[in-house]
């Protein structure tokens, strides 16, 4: 709401310009003395007294309560104001500038600092218009006598410093009715008489001049006895000579009228859509255009990559907020990132604003300091929306914002104006791309609701390959709109069959080819950030961390992360997360253009090989951490110029896992495309682990599928083998028995032509597990039997304590449960020797189900808690899921039914986040 206080005349509140019923005298006086020490404490005494002086009521303080409480009533509807009582006192808070003595005092001190003689007269002229009459009004107390005393006072001292700036400006003919009314009331005062004399002889009457001089010499003489002061009686032998510095100067007539109110924002752009909570926000905003003090202006700085929108949302929202700014609104753009590089300077800005505030030219001072000064003195006490588009960086728009209250400055620009939130405290407003529903509505605006619900698949197709980049939507939009006889499919299609996504996109129009948009911000970088940009095409995605940028530019860590700064600066990345970076596929489209062009053959293989080592080198150290006790592989030196990550511990491992998981799949298939055929199968190795244990078997088939392409490229028999034996383990996983089956035959077909007796046992062993789940039990025993006597044979520890387990579990599945106990607590002595955590948990596992079937639940309970606990510290959820389902069998078993349900659950919990098959047998035992 707009809120109004006027005490400069009958006191008055308004609330959006309806006048509010104040009550009677006392209580308008309370409020009056309150809004004179607005955001000042006053306390209850001296509130007493200056409302009541020595008329006082009985119960005075009460009184008084009672009208602060009725106040506070009358103005409850108003988030602007309010009224606390403190242990000291009460406190009205409320902008300054909302009542309008302090905005009178705040406007004369503006003028007073001004150095353009015209625009301080402007702003004596804005402050000398807000009195509407004697102070308060008919209110009358002591106190309020006294201020009203001083407050005339002011006043007449800034219509004497007007009036001097008016006749040095030569606009003596205008002020001369008003000097004569003025000098009647003040006969004697002699800077007074002094103004009307000059003004009547500039008009041409000399003998008026002098005989107003007269009258004041002479009234002085009978009022107190002496002549007028020095100033005076110079000015008058000036008139008596017709001296010629009396002359005005030649300047233009002065004209006191209130400058234009522009209104210069661009169209409002068609059908905008989507961008409710960046809107929001702006609109948040409204409610502090005036700011918490003399020097506050709220600034929205609005940020985001070339093409997202960040004009039209400020154009859009200045038109829907117009109304808000009846002093107008002012709109520039700065052409930050234009392709020609002339953008506008801060003089040319200012002096473009003062043109539009109607300042001649004459009066347009040289220096830039002196233009901002007169360019802010003429926004001072207006209530006026800034929009300054596409400014290149902070220091761009700073001579630009207002200095005063009043005004909201809203700044669009590619970079993210970190100074101007730091400095000014301007709220940030970070444009991202368009949510998948608001691409589709821009789509469907632009092109008919029914012509993009006949085709659900193209419209799809379209959102995804623009990037639902609001620039690139619009241009496809546009080409729909002058072929509406084509199905969006074809244009989908030429989106999806062109070399690049920006060949489909371009325009003759610079400003709606993405290729010149892009280029716009490109251009600005540093050589390094440009590379760097370069490079990152070459990266597989979906993000990149900064080590693994400093690998892949083979940049030192300091340096890489100032770059990578500059580049999300620029909005050319985005950090997503913490040290995570990303762009969208048309930025990285051009990205490979430029690289491309700019970047050889060679550096681009070199840049390649270091990112996949950078990701080889650490996925090894971070796979022996979580799985120390597996068969290791021996990877070669990295490049110079990787810089791998150093594993801190398993879990720092497995978090690392975690956030790189899908980029490595992606470094998988970059290392395919780039020959790197043991890249493809060590990277495979790496990540089987972690894929396990997080249920990701179907990214586990996928990398272990092409780790067997890749070792069939070199023709090694042991890495093949091993290969199939990768996916036989996730084939396991998904129940896809018959596959894992084939593969780990073809498994033991390869380490039959090879010596590899531990890559032979660690076959059998995982024949083991899969004829297991097809029933065959005493196959499987057999097979992990085999596997025993090979890792013995091999001198494999960590293999004889695992194959020890899998024989006792087989035992124990065949109903030898007193020698599966003798087995199985054997391999957990070893394996607790061996520090093999897994395999501790998968033997308490074996030894919980063994106990359970030989009725002892107390220990198969302690057993699987044991286990689950472990599972639980490893992150191996799958194996977590089948040890608690085991642990409800042995409650249940003790019809502990509370229990029971409370471990199924977990594990049904777990398989449904896993999407595991095995989940329905939980739900069966779930069922009443």
């Amino acid at each position: 709401m707009a809120l109004e206080f006027r005490l400069l005349g009958d006191m008055e509140v308004l609330v959006d310009g309806r006048v509010l019923d104040l009550g009677h005298a006392r209580q308008r006086g309370v409020l009056a003395a309150l809004l004179v020490e607005v955001n000042r404490t006053v306390p209850v005494n001296a509130l007493v007294d200056r409302v009541w002086a020595d008329r006082l009521p009985q119960r005075a303080r009460n009184a008084l309560s009672g009208y602060v409480s009725r106040i506070r009533r009358l103005l409850s509807g108003t988030d602007e104001v309010g009224i606390a009582r403190l242990p000291d006192g009460y406190r009205l808070s409320a902008d300054p500038m909302a009542v309008d003595m302090h905005r009178f005092g705040f406007l004369v001190s503006q003028a007073r600092e001004a150095t353009d003689d015209y625009e301080a007269v402007r702003l004596f002229e804005r402050a000398l218009k807000l009195w509407r009459g004697e102070a308060f009004g008919s209110l009358e107390s002591p106190w309020l006598n006294g201020v009203r005393v001083s407050l005339n006072a002011q006043r007449f001292a800034a219509e004497l410093d007007r009036n001097d700036l008016v006749l040095r400006c030569g606009g003596h003919a205008m002020l001369l009715d008003e000097l004569s009314v003025r000098s009647a009331a003040h006969p004697q005062d002699e800077r007074l008489v002094g103004q009307l004399m000059l003004a009547l002889y500039r008009c041409g009457r000399q003998a008026e001049a002098l005989h107003r001089f007269e009258k004041l010499r002479q009234g002085l003489a009978e009022e107190l006895g002496t002549d007028p002061g020095p100033p005076v009686q110079q000015l008058y032998k000036q008139i008596l000579t017709a001296d010629l510095a009396l002359a005005p100067a030649v300047v233009p007539s002065l004209s006191i009228s209130e400058s234009p109110v522009p209104h210069q924002l661009p169209a409002a752009p068609r059908a905008f859509t989507g961008r409710a909570g960046e809107l929001a926000t702006l609109d948040a905003l409204l409610a502090n255009v005036s700011g918490d003090g003399p020097t506050a202006v709220v600034i929205s700085a609005v940020s985001g990559t070339a093409g997202v929108g960040k004009t039209a949302l400020a154009v859009h929202w200045g038109h829907r907020v117009a109304e808000a700014f009846p002093d107008g609104q002012l709109y520039l753009n700065l052409r930050g990132f234009d392709p020609s590089g002339s953008m506008v300077t801060a003089a040319e800005a200012i002096r473009g604003f003062l043109d539009a505030l109607g300042v001649p030219p004459q009066r347009i001072p040289a220096g830039l300091d002196a233009q901002a000064a007169l360019y802010r003195s003429l926004l001072a006490g207006r209530r006026m929306l800034v929009v300054l588009d596409n400014a290149r960086d902070a220091e761009h728009v700073r001579p630009l914002l207002p200095g005063m209250p009043g005004c909201l400055v809203v700044v669009t620009s590619r970079n993210e104006l970190t100074g101007l939130l730091a400095v000014e405290g301007a709220h940030s407003i970070t444009l991202d791309l368009l949510s998948t529903g608001e691409a589709y509505d821009l789509l469907a605006d632009r092109l008919g609701a029914q012509r993009v619900a006949a085709e659900p698949g193209a419209t799809a197709d379209i959102i995804t390959r623009c990037s639902r980049l609001p620039l690139a939507l619009t241009v496809m939009a546009a080409r729909a709109v002058t072929r509406p006889d084509f199905p969006l499919a074809v244009l989908a299609n030429e989106l999806g069959n062109t070399n690049t996504p920006l060949d489909a996109l371009a325009a003759a129009d610079p400003r709606t080819n993405l290729r010149a948009v892009f280029s716009w911000s490109y251009r600005t970088l540093s050589d390094p950030a440009a590379r760097l940009f370069r490079l990152l095409g070459l990266h597989p995605g979906p993000d990149i961390s900064a080590p693994a940028a400093a690998s892949l530019a083979a940049l030192p860590a300091a340096q890489t992360r100032a770059v990578l700064a500059e580049l999300t600066h620029d909005h050319l990345l985005a950090e997503d997360m913490p040290g995570r970076f990303s762009f969208h596929d048309l930025l990285r489209a051009y990205a490979i253009e430029q690289d491309r062009l700019f970047d050889t053959e060679a550096e681009r293989t070199r840049a390649t090989h270091r990112l996949i080592d950078h990701y080889l080198h650490t996925a090894h150290a971070a796979a022996m951490l979580v799985s120390p006790a597996r068969d290791p592989i021996a990877v070669g030196r990295a490049r110079r110029g990787v810089t791998p990550e150093t594993p801190a511990d398993r879990d720092w491992a497995m978090d690392w896992f975690d956030r790189e998981h899908h980029v490595l799949l992606g470094a998988i298939r970059l290392a395919e495309r780039a020959g790197l055929a043991s890249h493809v199968w060590q990277l495979a190795w790496t990540m089987t682990v972690f894929l396990d244990r997080r249920g990701h078997w179907q990214d586990w088939v996928d990398a272990g599928l092409a780790a067997l392409a890749a070792a069939g490229k070199q023709d090694d028999p042991v890495e093949q083998a091993r290969a199939h034996r990768y996916v036989a383990r996730a084939c396991t996983r998904l129940d896809r028995l018959d596959d894992a089956y084939s593969h780990l035959e073809q498994a033991l077909e390869l380490y039959g032509k090879t010596a590899d007796q531990v890559g032979l046992a660690e076959t059998h062993l995982r024949l083991s597990q899969v004829v297991e789940r097809q029933g065959r039990n005493a196959k499987a025993l057999d097979h992990a039997t085999e596997a025993l006597d090979l890792f013995r044979m091999a001198g494999w520890l960590p293999g004889q304590a695992s194959a020890l387990n899998a024989v006792g579990w087989y035992q124990t599945l065949l109903g030898d449960h007193r020698q599966a106990l003798v087995s199985c607590r054997t391999a957990l002595a070893q394996l607790q020797e061996l520090g093999d955590r897994l395999g501790q948990a998968d033997t308490w596992d074996s030894l919980g189900y063994t106990h359970h079937h030989l009725g002892e639940q107390e220990q198969a309970v302690a057993c699987y808690r044991n286990a689950i606990e472990l599972y639980r510290e490893l992150g191996d959820r799958y194996d977590e899921a089948v040890s608690l389902t085991y642990l409800g069998d042995a409650h249940n078993a003790v019809g502990d039914a509370a229990e029971a349900v409370a471990a199924w659950r977990n594990a049904l919990s777990i398989l449904e986040d896993l999407h595991h098959p095995d989940a329905e047998s939980i739900r069966s035992k779930l069922t009443p």
